[in-house]
């Protein structure tokens, strides 16, 4: 071998572990995303928005070094079941999965691919994630409530709604146990307050039109909605049904309140949307989900319903309103 042509093949040696880092770092990952809700659901719309457009700004751009796949389950625990099967069947780079049915469908799916779950209730209860310090799987993300929450919800309802004597809390038992914590913190202030509370589960629009209609018999009832994929697929049932009956309703997403629902008070899910891209990115950076903590929320808001509010005879007090973090006249 000539010497020019042993000095070209040496360089070109020296080269391959740079142009494998290069090719590499530019190669296209795929990142799977189930969403609980239906695909033309405006908030699905939204979420989705705030996840690429983090995304976006952290260098993840459509087309050029990032595929999505989507999915959606449309609150449907045995469609999130198939589509979980579908996107590990694709063998994506890490999937994202909306909502605890969503997440649960993942983790029987796979133990391997990553998961960035995004507002679910309770991970360690479920099974999703060892601890929230230390998850211990191909599972993390962010939760969406504190079971505290439940007692926040009655103060709400009774200071919208003096006269409640009797509140639901409405759930669909299929996501999971968790509703029994958020009874026990209704109950915690259920009896300074002179209210009765009890469940009322729901799979259908029929049992949500039923539960809605018993309160509606007598005098003083009020309902609390729970954090739910399937009954949040079905909110513009519940809420015109509160509104037939007229039942005053707190509601646990912003978005519920901007339909029609009298008021809501929860976590703003653009924002958890954005914070997961975080997450997102520092895995295919190479970080293990084992070891990124399972994050709750840190920002709530408040949406009341003027319009809904006069609809049903009630004054917001104006103490309520100055807290607001938005008003819908």
């Amino acid at each position: 071998m000539r010497r020019r042509e042993f000095i070209a093949s040496v360089g070109a040696i020296a080269a391959w572990p740079t142009a494998a880092r290069t090719q590499q770092a530019t190669a296209t990952r795929r990142v799977g995303v189930l969403m609980g809700l239906a695909e033309i659901d405006p908030f699905t719309i939204k979420y989705v928005q705030a996840l690429r457009g983090a995304l976006e700004k952290l260098g993840w751009t459509e087309g050029q070094n990032v595929q999505f796949i989507y999915r959606y389950a449309a609150g449907d625990p045995a469609l999130a079941r198939t589509y979980a099967k579908q996107l590990v069947e694709l063998a994506p780079d890490l999937i994202v999965g909306h909502t605890t049915p969503v997440a649960a469908a993942l983790s029987q799916a796979t133990h391997a691919i990553p998961v960035v779950f995004v507002s679910i209730t309770d991970p360690v209860r479920d099974g999703f994630v060892s601890s929230m310090a230390r998850p211990g799987g191909n599972m993390t993300g962010f939760t969406n409530y504190e079971f505290s929450m439940g007692a926040k919800w009655l103060e709400i309802l009774k200071e919208i709604a003096p006269s409640t004597a009797r509140v639901s809390l409405m759930l669909n038992p299929d996501t999971g146990s968790f509703y029994v914590d958020y009874l026990r913190s209704v109950e915690t202030v259920a009896l300074t307050h002179s209210v009765q509370a009890t469940l009322a589960p729901v799979h259908n629009s029929d049992e949500i039109e039923n539960a809605i209609a018993a309160l509606g018999r007598e005098r003083g009832g009020g309902l609390i909605v729970l954090p739910s994929a399937p009954i949040t697929a079905q909110i513009e049932h519940v809420i015109a049904a509160t509104a037939r009956y007229r039942i005053p309703a707190v509601y646990p997403f912003g978005s519920h309140a901007k339909r029609g629902g009298l008021i809501a008070y929860g976590v703003e899910l653009n924002d958890l949307f954005r914070q997961a891209a975080s997450y997102v990115d520092r895995i295919l950076n190479g970080e293990r989900p084992a070891d990124l903590p399972v994050q709750a929320p840190t920002r709530f808001e408040l949406v009341v319903n003027l319009k809904t509010a006069k609809t049903l005879g009630l004054n917001i007090p104006q103490s309520l309103l100055a807290t607001a973090d938005e008003v819908i006249e």
